[in-house]
């Protein structure tokens, strides 16, 4: 037999806030995770002072790719060419800067 909803005809209220369930518990970053937070800042680190510096050392007409299609030393030795691949740099090296400071995150609180 169903329960007697009422004079009104509606259904009993039912408590929504019990029926919540508790918010998960943050999980605790392990020790990979540092660590591969630590490599990608290098790598992002070196990469982007790489590439900051290396266009601009003498180095960079005598390497293999600049050889490997001579059409194309016009661009190759472009100023402007040199910049962008710079400006990749200082990309990355921002990154770096940017994860070097998001390392608090493995931070006991």
């Amino acid at each position: 037999m169903m329960p007697d909803p009422g004079a009104s005809g509606t259904p009993p209220a039912v408590d929504v806030s019990a029926a919540e369930a508790p918010p998960p518990a943050a999980r605790l970053p392990r020790w990979y995770h540092k660590v591969s937070a630590i490599l990608f800042i290098t790598f992002c680190l070196e990469i982007g002072i790489f590439l900051l510096v290396f266009p601009w050392t003498e180095y960079w007409d005598s390497n293999y790719f600049s050889g490997l299609f001579p059409a194309w030393e016009p661009y190759w030795d472009n100023m402007y060419i040199r910049g962008a691949i710079s400006g990749l740099g200082v990309v990355n090296l921002y990154i770096s800067f940017i994860e070097i400071f998001r390392l608090r995150r493995f931070s006991r609180r």
